[in-house]
């Protein structure tokens, strides 16, 4: 089932209209793929007929099927736009005169805070890479861009050799939406990319960060690497590559960097998805008054 409906024309059709018209990663676009494909299966398996000819009602049907199989609302709510994407394609494309997502309201979704570390957690994950070896010194020279320049893992791995100026402490990002941003980074990103630099030295590949294979790595083997470190640390099992991310927008907020600053630093079109780091910020501030005020 997954392979033809990956075949079919009009959903190919669909994927390349995502990629090459509006723009978006390859990431986003398998996204959207795999909504596409649940909710294609769901469609021929309970309702006997395929997605592009459902009504409204169906969709309802659908989403009531993602929260009785326990679904989160954030799950949900993407998967609904996804298929609302789709729809709106169909009906520019004339596949399809009506579009039974029109009226489908989105549910409301629990706002969790995403996870983050505290500057102390992450100068001891740092301490537990030692640089004794050469898959070492790579390793702690991504962790030390990430946490750096707060950029996403996939744009970490993505980073081409040539997208680095050593001189002047930036490299050039390709994010979300293909869209183009030159991030700074400091003293320790630059100590540890220059030793890594020296054990690459005769690789000719495009990829800044390689494999054994002399490969760019990919996002589980770098995410292998973590549970590595976090493990010999002993730190929270819930951490995660993105969560540095999290920890570069959080302490930058801390230490008085204004928002849209760190927005353009985080690559984010909305000023609103920045803003919730703010909360983070808060929180903490929250809890340190109240660790150590006498009347806390």
């Amino acid at each position: 089932m997954k392979r033809y409906l990956l075949k079919d024309p009009i959903t190919r059709s669909f994927l390349d209209y995502l990629y090459i018209e509006k723009g978006l990663s390859q990431n986003s676009v398998k996204s959207y793929q795999s909504d596409l494909i649940h909710f294609m299966e769901w469609s021929m398996k309970v309702l006997k007929i395929p997605a592009k000819s459902v009504t409204s009602q169906d969709i309802n049907k659908y989403i009531k099927y993602l929260f009785d199989d326990d679904f989160k609302s954030s799950s949900v709510n993407r998967k609904i736009s996804s298929i609302k994407s789709y729809f709106l394609f169909l009906k520019k494309k004339k596949y399809i005169k009506d579009i039974p997502t029109e009226d489908i309201p989105i549910p409301k979704q629990n706002k969790n805070l995403p996870s983050s570390m505290s500057e102390k957690d992450v100068e001891i994950l740092l301490s537990s890479i030692k640089n004794n070896s050469n898959i070492e010194i790579r390793d702690r020279a991504m962790v030390e861009l990430l946490y750096a320049t707060g950029v996403r893992v996939s744009e970490l791995i993505g980073i081409k050799f040539n997208n680095i100026d050593m001189n002047r402490r930036v490299i050039r990002i390709m994010g979300k939406g293909s869209k183009e941003r030159l991030i700074p980074f400091g003293d320790q990103a630059h100590n540890a990319i220059t030793n890594y630099l020296l054990v690459r030295a005769k690789s000719q590949a495009k990829e800044l960060f390689l494999s054994n294979r002399n490969k760019g790595i990919s996002r589980v083997s770098f995410w292998n690497r973590m549970k590595v470190y976090l493990k010999k640390c002993n730190l929270n099992s819930n951490i995660s590559p993105h969560t540095l991310r999290h920890a570069f927008a959080t302490h930058l907020l801390n230490r008085g960097a204004d928002l849209r600053s760190v927005q353009m630093l985080l690559g984010h079109s909305d000023l609103s998805t920045t803003q919730i780091y703010t909360h983070i910020a808060k929180q903490r501030l929250s809890d340190i008054l109240k660790k150590h005020h006498p009347r806390g």
